[in-house]
């Protein structure tokens, strides 16, 4: 999920800090569930609201700040009357790209770091084991059977090289260069599935979309809307054809 422009960008890859890669999703349903005063689950939505703040290199401590703030002005307007209820984070999305701003700003001349080793604490077989579960989701696909393969075997292969560092003692596995790969990967995947699906499927996606995302357009800039509205074509493309995400925010807690 890129554009030539990307909402309010924190600091760049280099400068900001690795973060646990699941708990940024985790942490930020929590919270707005914690907020809302109800375990309302995210929708599709959502998470691909969530995965476009990560891409755009919002920090975890921007996004539940964001959602604070529009909680807290939720709550004034609700003392004076206005009853409507916050059913989704698109409603959090300006103040989100606020704090990431504000954080940014405040930030700047600090040079402070956070490694991947510190920040992840992901154990290397489960890493090797989520991959090893989406490579054999993709032996079965139907759709696009040689990108398929292709993206398939090289999953085995970054399998391999994580269970090869732990065999060699390795405490550390570089999860941005994983993720990157990952990455890489997926839009490759995309790319092959779109191409593949029939036209008829792609235009109800996009209709659904933006049925979706009519409630918030006021309240996201029009590069957030393209980047949202993508990622969740993208991950309802996945689930039309039963294929797994590859990146590590999806691994399984067990």
């Amino acid at each position: 999920m890129s554009a030539t422009a990307r909402p309010a960008r924190a600091a760049s890859p280099t400068e900001m800090p690795v973060l646990n890669y699941f708990n940024y999703f985790t942490e930020i349903e929590e919270h707005f569930q914690k907020r809302r005063g109800s375990l309302l689950l995210l929708s599709t939505l959502d998470w691909a609201l969530i995965e476009t703040w990560r891409e755009a290199g919002i920090p975890l401590e921007a996004a539940l700040r964001g959602i604070d703030a529009a909680f807290d002005k939720y709550e004034a307007r609700q003392k004076r009357g206005r009853m409507r209820r916050i059913n989704g984070l698109a409603w959090c999305a300006q103040a989100v790209m606020k704090a990431a701003m504000e954080l940014n700003e405040a930030a700047a001349g600090t040079g402070s770091t956070t490694t991947a080793e510190n920040e992840s604490g992901f154990e290397h077989e489960r890493i090797a084991a989520h991959l090893e579960a989406a490579a054999a989701a993709l032996d079965a696909g139907t759709v696009a059977p040689e990108a398929c393969t292709a993206t398939a075997v090289r999953l085995r292969e970054l399998a391999g090289e994580v269970r090869v560092a732990t065999a060699e003692g390795s405490k550390h596995v570089d999860l941005e260069a994983l993720e990157r790969s990952l990455t890489v990967l997926e839009e490759k995947l995309f790319a092959a599935l779109t191409a593949a699906a029939p036209e008829e499927l792609l235009v109800g996606l996009k209709e659904h979309a933006s049925r979706e995302l009519a409630p918030y357009r006021s309240r996201m800039g029009v590069v957030q809307l393209r980047q949202v509205e993508r990622q969740f074509v993208q991950k309802q493309l996945l689930v039309h054809y039963s294929l797994p995400r590859l990146s590590l925010f999806y691994m399984s807690q067990q």
